[in-house]
């Protein structure tokens, strides 16, 4: 059987061009806003910061929960806050800066640490169903999300930047008749990615299998070499991921594989 949707990137990148042609000047390089963090942790939102910067964003800026702002002010000047709800998250009153923050960006990150609040989750429910633009979702936004994807479907693009874990809750919740699980051999896995991203062509997707990057959109798969440096790579690579999409929106496929070269 034919698998020309399947390719493959090593030590040479798949596209070199978008690598040749990254912005030069920040004002064209993209706005990115990295959303996350809860009273007891804003440490994905800091990672995200600090990779989607080295990946060459031009402007990122990070909305925090209010309850945050006194411990954060003076560490992580960056960073603007929204209501807070009493278990220091969001408050479903954060939507409304959410949203206004949303349409100056470029793309928008999920990037973790929320907590596992129900109003909080809530009011990202709510965010994904109406914002339109490029949405990144990863670490416990991608437990809530993989659970419950009904906001996703009818959307526009959305990276999942998620575990195998993660996936086989999707696959659960949409019913799918296949499961993403540990031991499937890398054949089978992207074989299912093939199905899956020709199903659901405005979910796009990111996981890590047998040491490989794995990247799924449209139908198509590329299999990248894990970087070994890099054992918690759900955030960096879903701000890396974010800030090529965005800076390359008609070319999700090669900005996704390209995020994932390790000498991108």
């Amino acid at each position: 059987m034919s698998q020309d949707y399947w390719v493959k990137q090593g030590e040479k990148a798949l596209f070199p061009d978008l690598l040749w042609a990254r912005p030069e000047v920040k004002s064209s390089a993209g706005k990115l806003l990295v959303v996350g963090g809860h009273v007891q942790s804003f440490a994905a939102t800091a990672e995200a910061y600090a990779v989607a910067e080295r990946a060459g964003i031009g402007v990122v800026r990070v909305l925090l929960p209010d309850s945050l702002q006194k411990t954060v002010s003076q560490l992580f000047t960056p960073a603007e806050y929204a209501p807070s709800n009493p278990s220091g998250g969001f408050a479903a009153q954060a939507l409304a800066e959410l949203m206004v923050e949303g349409k100056w960006a470029d793309g928008v990150l999920l990037a973790g640490d929320l907590g596992r609040n129900s109003e909080s989750l809530a009011m990202l429910e709510n965010f994904a169903g109406r914002y339109d633009g490029r949405l990144t979702i990863t670490k416990d936004a991608g437990d809530f999300f993989c659970k419950q994807p009904s906001a996703l479907l009818d959307r526009g693009a959305t990276l999942l930047v998620v575990s195998m874990g993660q996936l086989q809750k999707l696959a659960g919740a949409l019913k799918l008749p296949y499961a993403f699980t540990s031991d499937l051999g890398m054949l089978q896995l992207v074989e299912l990615l093939h199905d899956f991203t020709t199903t659901y062509h405005r979910i796009y997707l990111v996981t890590l299998h047998q040491n490989h990057c794995v990247v799924a959109t449209q139908g198509r798969v590329c299999t990248s070499t894990a970087n070994p440096q890099k054992p918690m790579w759900r955030v960096g690579t879903a701000a890396a991921a974010a800030t090529w999409w965005l800076q390359n929106p008609t070319k999700p496929f090669e900005a996704l594989v390209s995020s994932v070269y390790p000498g991108a």
